[in-house]
């Protein structure tokens, strides 16, 4: 290539020989087609030279480039590739990731409207277990704007990703900015600089980079934001933290330093909090170690940011109640109870069952503002847990249920309970009865036969996580139920409709998240072969339109 690129693409790959193509030829489909491609390798021992090689033979505007030793991270990469760019302008893509087809038009056009440092758009989410899509952080990037800084936007910290963006090639050579090496979560740093330094910079709504997200994939084969469970994983996080912390004083943007440390509090952290339940003693105890010091340096301001159930994880985990903690994180974002609640003699009301000892702690864990004895009870905070699992004849299982109510909602007596299920438009309702074993804790048993639940006629394929309904003077109020953290799974092939549908049905811990009670649907025999597949094709939009025609007619 003679030329001068446009747009010069960088694509650091290791060891990812299978995904390399799809990334690259995403960059080969752009419509703007005057850029280059520079595949960044780490060092790989796959099969990923020898797919590198053949990408640059059938392209002239690919070349690669290897590093002669693998660096652990992207910085090294990406940095040898702007070394060797050629364009005014740069995009950084990663090799399991793609870019839409029009990415790099629509970010060019932004720079040529008007001098810019960089422009930005839209992340496509695509979930790799189940196809989901999603916008990340839609509502940062829901229409076109041009800032005059990140002070007009500070929430913009909350996009730090350094893939969504192309940068001119002279801003990043104007403040010698580069990506750290040797630490991961590298991005954090360079993005949270850029919005720093960068005097302009454009937002545009359309998807520009596509994003693939497999979270549960197994350990080894895990992204970096996906390995909590390792503590450097950890130690890595809160150092780039920490050098973003650095950068903000030096730089003259410590005014902005709650809102890049609620960032912190609401996103990172919170990724960790989801973890806790699943954690061992030892792994708290370290994880305690590493993040305490650093979070006893963040604003009082970024911690009153965030709901009560955040703050309350944050807190527990200052005080090394560790276990407690575990509780608490169960009931993130689901509006979970605690077991207990202890009141002082003011009638506050604090979280757990001692009043804490600090003032900063009775500040956290005060949870007064709950209403916890006076809500709705549609809005009541329960807490309901799984304490048995047996399994019963066939495809059936035998919970036994304890429920929580620390703000006395429910009258003294037996309640009435029912467990909900629906694997299609139809429910399958349970009534139990809860009975009482002391002030604010019942305790039931109920009989879960999924042979009896209604699926559709094509059947289903999915999970379904059972829910539980109180009913009290002619109010209901339901809410998960969560399940034992382990325990070994119960499968059972299931006839449905008198064996026509045959499913392989599964009773398992969700094993992420909240913990809830998993069953797990897998079509088998016809119906995975017939039934399925004629159900797909009848669900497409083209075949609903046409039948509903029909029906009109036939009225």
């Amino acid at each position: 290539m003679t030329t001068t690129p446009d747009v010069t693409v960088t694509v650091i790959v290791h060891n990812d020989a299978a995904r390399l193509t799809r990334a690259v030829e995403s960059v080969r489909r752009q419509t703007h087609a005057n850029l280059e491609i520079v595949i960044s390798d780490d060092h790989s021992t796959d099969d990923t030279p020898a797919v590198a090689r053949r990408l640059a033979a059938q392209d002239p505007r690919v070349r690669v480039l290897r590093l002669e030793r693998n660096s652990g991270g992207c910085g090294v990469p990406r940095n040898r590739a702007l070394e060797v760019a050629r364009a005014p302008y740069v995009m950084f893509l990663d090799s399991d990731d793609e870019l839409p087809d029009n990415a790099v038009e629509l970010l060019l056009a932004a720079h040529r409207e008007r001098e810019i440092d960089f422009a930005m758009g839209a992340v496509e989410r695509v979930r790799v277990d189940s196809g989901r899509r999603s916008t990340w952080m839609p509502h940062l990037v829901a229409e076109r704007r041009t800032l005059d800084g990140i002070e007009a936007d500070p929430r913009l910290f909350f996009e730090h990703l350094s893939t969504s963006k192309m940068y001119a090639r002279a801003f990043l050579d104007r403040h010698e900015l580069r990506f750290p090496e040797g630490i991961h979560y590298e991005d954090q740093l360079f993005s949270a600089q850029a919005y720093c330094l960068a005097k302009t910079f454009t937002i545009i709504p359309e998807p520009v980079y596509r994003w693939y997200v497999a979270p549960y994939a197994a350990s080894d084969a895990a992204s970096i934001s996906n390995q909590r469970h390792r503590l450097g994983n950890v130690r890595d996080r809160v150092h780039v933290q920490r050098l973003i912390d650095a950068f903000l004083a030096e730089s003259g943007h410590e005014s902005l330093r709650e809102d890049k440390d609620h960032k912190f509090l609401k996103h990172d952290f919170r990724m960790y909090a989801g973890d806790l339940p699943y954690r061992d003693d030892a792994w708290l105890s370290a994880f305690a170690d590493l993040v305490d010091p650093y979070l006893r340096t963040l604003s009082p301001g970024a911690y009153a940011r965030l709901p009560r159930a955040e703050r309350i994880v944050l807190q527990l985990v200052r005080d090394r109640r560790l276990a407690d903690a575990r509780l608490a994180a169960r009931g993130l974002g689901h509006g979970v109870a605690p077991r207990h609640v202890t009141a002082d003699a003011r009638g506050r009301v604090y979280w757990g069952e001692k009043i804490p000892e600090s003032e900063q702690a009775r500040r956290e864990l005060d949870v007064s503002d709950l209403e916890l004895d006076t809500r709705p009870f549609f809005s009541a905070q329960f807490r309901h847990e799984i304490t048995e699992v047996t399994r019963g004849p066939g495809a059936s299982v035998d919970l036994t249920v304890r429920t929580y109510d620390p703000g006395l909602r429910l009258p003294v007596g037996p309640q009435r309970a029912t467990l909900l299920l629906a694997p299609g438009r139809r429910r399958l309702r349970l009534p139990f009865r809860l009975c009482p074993v002391r002030p604010g804790v019942f305790e039931g048993h109920v009989h879960l036969d999924l042979a009896t639940a209604p699926l559709p006629l094509h059947g289903f394929a999915g999970v379904r996580h059972p829910l539980l309904r109180l009913d009290h003077q002619g109010q209901g109020n339901t809410g998960l139920l969560l399940a034992p953290l382990d325990f070994p799974s119960l499968t059972a092939r299931v006839g449905y409709r008198g064996g026509a549908v045959p499913h392989r049905v599964t009773v398992e811990p969700e094993g992420h998240g909240s913990g809830r009670l998993q069953i797990r649907w897998e079509p088998v025999g016809v119906t995975a072969r017939v039934l399925r597949p004629v159900a797909r094709r009848v669900a497409r939009p083209r075949v609903k339109r046409a039948a509903r025609l029909v029906a009109s007619v036939l009225r």
